[in-house]
């Protein structure tokens, strides 16, 4: 049995469920070949969910991940870090800690890969002496988001929940 104290809390101040359809929500541009799909800003938290696209061969710049862990399945196509030995194909699921750094590469031949990316806390872009040279985080992607909706005249959906 439920108890009432419980459920009325819930009532009250729980987030509402929602169901968000992905067809709904545009690529927005990340880089040379790759783009990104926004499932969810979770400001308080610092965490967000997107799709992640690269067409053709393409590359993630070499990265770490600050504040949080990472968690991937991959959809479609295939990838990889430069760092590792294994390949991600559709039914992969990677994890990452915290503090990782690595390169995502998506070989030659591979026409598109899409994998959806559980993230939390900052993407540090690094060069080759480990200098973050720029970063992206939950802001800063639901930043990019609203800018690429205002440039191309879409209305965006309220992804914060």
């Amino acid at each position: 049995m439920i108890d009432e104290r419980f459920k009325s809390f819930t009532e009250d101040w729980a987030l509402p469920d929602q169901a968000i359809n992905v067809d709904e929500i545009p690529w927005v541009p990340q880089g040379e070949r790759a783009w990104f799909k926004p499932l969810r800003f979770d400001l308080a938290t610092g965490r967000w969910i997107n799709l992640l696209k690269v067409r053709g061969s393409g590359r993630i710049n070499r990265h770490r991940h600050s504040g949080g862990q990472v968690m991937g399945f991959c959809l479609e196509g295939s990838w990889h870090y430069l760092e590792r030995d294994w390949v991600a194909r559709p039914g992969t699921l990677v994890y990452e800690p915290p503090g990782d750094i690595h390169t995502l590469v998506v070989d030659e031949g591979v026409e598109e890969m899409q994998t959806l990316f559980i993230l939390e806390g900052v993407i540090q872009y690094l060069d080759d002496e480990d200098n973050p040279i720029y970063q992206d985080d939950v802001f800063s992607k639901l930043d990019r988001y609203l800018n690429y909706c205002e440039q191309e005249g879409i209305e965006p959906m309220d992804l914060r929940f």
